[in-house]
């Protein structure tokens, strides 16, 4: 199996960054248009677990429009053949603590019909002074 394929990872990284921009920009049809329709489709966030698409997109469309904007810390794309694909990132608030930070990790699959499509999704928080206590024990 070819890992990261120059072409497939273009895409992906293309996705990655459409999807980034619509999440700040809170452009809720973007978000929905790339995460793929279906039951089997799950995010798990910070605070809530969603099952299937249509539970996803009842939390956009209630999630408040503010305070969207984060900064990217570091991002790793890492695709698999050409229909599969990893994104993670590590994100900061300019509202948060400096020993906060938030990480996202998403499953892409390329289906025939709609191409590049979020399957699974993930989003914690971690705050490292808690982390660095816990690493103690």
């Amino acid at each position: 199996m070819d890992i990261n394929r120059p072409k497939t990872h273009a895409e992906v990284t293309e996705v990655f960054y459409r999807y980034e921009t619509a999440l700040v920009t809170n452009d809720v049809a973007t978000l929905d248009a790339l995460f793929w329709s279906s039951d089997h489709t799950v995010r798990l966030g910070a605070s809530e677990n969603l099952f299937g698409q249509d539970e996803i997109l009842a939390f956009r469309k209630a999630r408040p429009s503010v305070g969207l904007a984060r900064s990217l810390l570091q991002v790793v794309i890492t695709t698999f053949g050409d229909d599969f694909a990893t994104t993670n990132a590590i994100f900061t608030r300019a509202d948060w603590p400096a020993t906060r930070t938030g990480r996202q990790s998403q499953s892409l699959v390329k289906f025939p019909a709609t191409g590049w499509q979020i399957v699974s999704a993930h989003v914690s928080i971690v705050d490292l002074e808690q982390r660095q206590i816990r690493e103690r024990l």
